[in-house]
């Protein structure tokens, strides 16, 4: 028997050695790591070019909520004359998914692009090559404080210093037709700033639409007086990223454009701002509104 024992003994552990080698071996935990964003990457909001907060919100105007069969393109030319509505989307260049959404839409709309941020003249070529409006968004010196990022114009500079700058964010954006102003509540509101600023757009025949970030703006003055073809901003989209807020301050600009003929409406690259676009399109055109690129309203406010 002790032989017989040895074996077994023996066959056993070679089974069990045969089975721990052999054994389904568990998978290995993965331990993900998250970076920063990517400058391509959508955040929820442009966090880092804060809207700036207009200085009276009006009260909202409902719409009628029944929508005809209509293509979603412009007026044709038998419409033409009605109430004309100018969409400009300001902050352009930095979240560019968005920015390419609203360049997709089947309506005349403008990008304003920002000089020396990452997708500047990326956006801005794409915006053209659809037939979209393109405009330089020149930053400028807040009463905040609140840097408004590279290119800026402030109230310390020169005539000359102004006039350099600008003609230097003006050549990171060839492409544009028209200036705004991003930010700059405070070089805004400087007559000797904007008279530097309108002189370069009056040498390059380009247009001035005033943001209105500040009521004391002396911007579309001084392009009237100066002979730059200008107008302002009637109605801000989305000092709030929400959607149905959005969609009421385009009915208030909506209201505008039939109580005076035309209205500008500014919003940023915001998802909500889109989708809200997106929604009130056909809306908006049940209503006669007909969207015009913001040069074809320049002069006419």
């Amino acid at each position: 028997m002790g032989p017989l024992v040895s074996l077994i003994v023996l066959i056993l552990f070679a089974a069990i050695a045969g089975w721990w080698l052999l054994r389904p071996q568990p998978h290995p935990v993965t331990h993900y790591v998250f970076h920063t964003l990517a400058p391509s990457s959508e955040p929820s909001a442009p966090a880092a070019t804060p809207v700036a907060t207009p200085v009276e919100t009006p009260a909202v105007t409902p719409l009628p909520s029944a929508v005809p069969a209509a293509s979603p393109t412009s007026t044709p030319a038998e419409n033409a004359q009605g109430p004309q509505l100018a969409l400009i989307v300001d902050d352009c260049g930095q979240w560019i998914a968005t920015e390419r959404g609203f360049v997709a839409l089947d309506i005349p709309l403008t990008l304003s692009v920002l000089p020396d941020v990452p997708y500047t003249s990326v956006i801005a070529g794409e915006a053209s090559d659809a037939g979209k409006g393109v405009m330089l968004h020149l930053p400028m010196e807040t009463l905040s404080g609140l840097n408004p990022g590279p290119g800026k114009v402030t109230t310390e500079m020169s005539d000359a210093q102004i006039v350099a700058q600008v003609q230097s964010d003006l050549a990171e954006v060839p492409l544009a037709r028209g200036v705004n102003n991003h930010e700059g509540s405070k070089a805004s509101a400087d007559p000797r700033v904007m008279r530097a600023v309108i002189g370069v757009l009056a040498e390059h025949n380009l247009f001035f639409i005033d943001s209105k970030t500040n009521a004391a703006s002396v911007g579309e003055e001084t392009a009237r007086q100066m002979g730059v073809p200008t107008a302002a901003r009637d109605v801000f989209l989305d000092n709030r990223a929400d959607v149905a807020y959005s969609e009421a301050q385009l009915s208030e600009a909506a209201a505008i454009a039939q109580r005076t003929g035309s209205a500008i409406a500014i919003g940023h690259p915001r998802p909500t701002t889109l989708a809200a676009v997106r929604a009130m399109i056909p809306k908006l055109q049940a209503l006669g509104i007909r969207f015009v690129l913001a040069q074809d309203l320049a002069g006419k406010n």
